[in-house]
């Protein structure tokens, strides 16, 4: 039977159902045609989103919301300019600069490209940048918004496997700024070689003035960081605190928020929310469909029958993550997988922390991966240019995604000496 669960998720997935839809379409047809009790539908929809912790991830988005409303996205631009604009192929190296700390108030890749995108992708056309080469590194640039924290992926995967979320926060700092880092150089060398333009070196008051003008915003970052790893909230206080901060500067600082806008932010909030509980909900019932067919276990005693390697078992992991992380969202994909190879690995002796961090970093690698990597089409919609000319301009981006994921893998040390340096 679990056959058909599989064919009819599958098909809804090509005709390009909305991943909730496909799971609740193809969770409805399973149990209809295995004569259970529909009653199961309503109970573990609701037993998946009664978790504390998930209440934290409506506050993140709206928070995001209302900092990006309020100008923050300029102002983060602005200053990454002033910092980088006068290096070759500046913008470039803006654009990834920018997602580095748009990544603590988004936390998620797509809203990211969306954001920074509908910015930055017409600035550097306008000064002279390949079109497909702005749209690659704006979507291999939001990438790094899942990892560093405040992540929503992160949330979800402390949900799911009951791991501190103040250290999964830190356990995905440095490998994000590995990545983002790795991001620059590759862009730093295309901008070199097609001789992309650079700006007059600021001025050290323009600096100043730029971080002065961002400062507030990234506050916020550190407050609900160092807030939940001193134990002085919970992430769903956090989440709340996050929301008030975000009205108070909006409003009070930088004069962008007034009523009207806050109820478009509020109305775009409770959709994005509202979707995004719904496929936790159907996610839940999908993996109990499952675990009551054994899924899990075959799965874990296949990957172990191959090999009982730990590296062997995390390469062939980050395979199977790679791949579906290209053809389903990331959130979607950890509720579903997540659960199941977290066992795997930790039956080869990995660091839960460290799992984690390589479970997000794979899946949303595969947002950049073609054919059908989610950012690759947001990007190439707002650059007016064709997904395979943007695939073909990200690949440089997507080697240097999968050399971090590399290092990662083999580097426990690389997410967990944040985690053990700050948490006992």
């Amino acid at each position: 039977m679990i056959w058909i669960l599989v064919v009819i998720f599958v098909a809804c997935l090509v005709l390009r159902y909305p991943i909730a839809f496909a799971l609740g379409l193809s969770c409805l047809v399973y149990l209809v045609l295995k004569g259970t009790p529909l009653i199961v539908v309503p109970a573990k929809m609701y037993s998946g989103i009664d978790i504390f912790v998930l209440l934290s991830i409506p506050g993140f988005i709206l928070a995001g919301n209302l900092m990006n409303q309020g100008g923050l996205t300029a102002k983060i631009i602005t200053f990454c300019n002033h910092l980088l604009g006068h290096i070759r192929g500046g913008l470039s190296l803006v654009n990834v600069g920018a997602s580095m700390l748009f990544a603590g108030i988004s936390g998620t890749a797509i809203s990211d490209t969306a954001s920074l995108g509908s910015i930055m992708i017409p600035a550097m056309k306008k000064e002279g940048y390949d079109a497909d080469f702005s749209c690659a590194i704006t979507a291999a640039s939001s990438t790094v918004g899942p990892i560093i924290p405040p992540s929503v992926p992160m949330i979800i995967a402390a949900t799911l496997s009951g791991l501190s979320v103040g250290k999964l926060f830190l356990a995905g700092a440095l490998p994000g700024l590995l990545l983002g880092v790795g991001l620059m150089l590759v862009a730093y060398v295309i901008a070199v070689k097609k001789k992309y333009p650079k700006h007059a070196r600021s001025s050290f008051s323009q600096v100043a003035h730029g971080f002065v003008d961002t400062f507030w915003s990234l506050l916020m970052t550190f407050i609900i960081l160092f807030g939940i790893i001193g134990g002085i909230f919970t992430p769903t206080e956090a989440s709340v605190i996050a929301v008030i901060y975000a009205l108070i500067i909006g409003r009070f600082v930088y004069g962008k928020l007034n009523f009207k806008n806050v109820q478009v932010v509020l109305l775009d909030s409770i959709k994005t929310s509202s979707s995004l509980m719904i496929l936790v909900g159907f996610a839940n019932l999908f993996g109990w469909i499952l675990i009551t067919e054994q899924i899990p276990q075959t799965i874990s005693s296949e990957i172990l029958g191959f090999s009982s390697n730990k590296y062997v078992v995390l390469l062939l992991i980050n395979l199977l993550l790679i791949v579906v992380g290209t053809f389903m969202e990331t959130i979607a994909a950890l509720l579903i997988l997540f659960p199941i190879l977290l066992k795997v690995a930790l039956a080869v002796d990995v660091d839960p922390l460290h799992f984690a961090v390589i479970a997000v970093l794979n899946l949303i690698i595969g947002l950049t991966t073609p054919p059908v990597g989610v950012c690759l089409f947001v990007a190439s919609s707002i650059g007016k240019v064709s997904i395979g000319k943007v695939s073909k301009a990200g690949f440089p981006f997507l080697m240097v995604s999968f050399l971090v994921l590399i290092l990662v893998t083999l580097i426990p040390e690389i997410s967990l000496f944040l985690p053990n340096l700050f948490i006992d």
